[in-house]
């Protein structure tokens, strides 16, 4: 029985619509099945550098897809036009669905006005990845760099995205900052745009 302004009742599980709610994957399962990406890209790989590429190429994918969905089903299918509200939008919503919580930071670059940096203290693709010492500065955030550069693209914000380790004092594992350095057409748009 339906009344007004009460929740659909469902008699049975299988009964409910899929096209909402929670939807989330267990941390060890993305643990292992992200484990299993590094490793199939380490053997087809001579380099530290091809290896973070091919896992910056797996990424774009996700976050071409991930800004699809997102602008469906958060905002009605509009886009971001301001370089400020792109940013905010990948810090806070897109940052929020992928890994549950808002970044750590969104920053503004010192010495150079096309770069921006969103950090996080520990990274989710860096938690349970341990790296050989051969690997040298190996870092898995090349996976969430991609992701960021799939959503800047697709939005029509081209930009060089790359993940850095940031040393912290006192803390044995560093901080992974994405910096995002944006074409010249985003800032001369953004100019215009006033």
């Amino acid at each position: 029985m339906i009344g007004v302004g009460k929740a659909k009742q469902y008699a049975n599980v299988l009964d409910k619509p899929l096209s909402r709610g929670r939807q989330e994957v267990s941390l060890s399962a993305f643990a292992f099945l992200f484990s299993e990406l590094v490793q199939f890209n380490q053997t087809q790989v001579d380099n530290i550098a091809e290896l973070e590429r091919r896992l910056e190429d797996a990424g774009y994918a996700v976050g071409a897809r991930v800004l699809e969905l997102l602008c469906h089903r958060e905002k009605g299918n509009r886009r971001e036009t301001r370089l400020l509200g792109i940013l905010s939008f990948i810090h806070s919503t897109v940052w929020k669905v992928l890994f549950g919580k808002v970044a750590d930071s969104l920053e503004k670059g010192t010495e150079h006005e096309d770069e921006y940096m969103i950090s996080e203290k520990e990274l989710l693709v860096n938690r349970f990845i341990s790296v050989p010492k051969d690997m040298g500065a190996f870092n898995c955030g090349a996976f969430v760099a991609g992701i960021v550069k799939g959503v800047l693209d697709n939005a029509g914000f081209p930009a060089v995205v790359t993940a850095h380790f940031v040393p912290i004092e006192g803390q044995q594992r560093p901080r992974t900052t994405i910096l995002i350095k944006f074409a010249e057409e985003v800032l001369h748009r953004e100019a215009r745009l006033g």
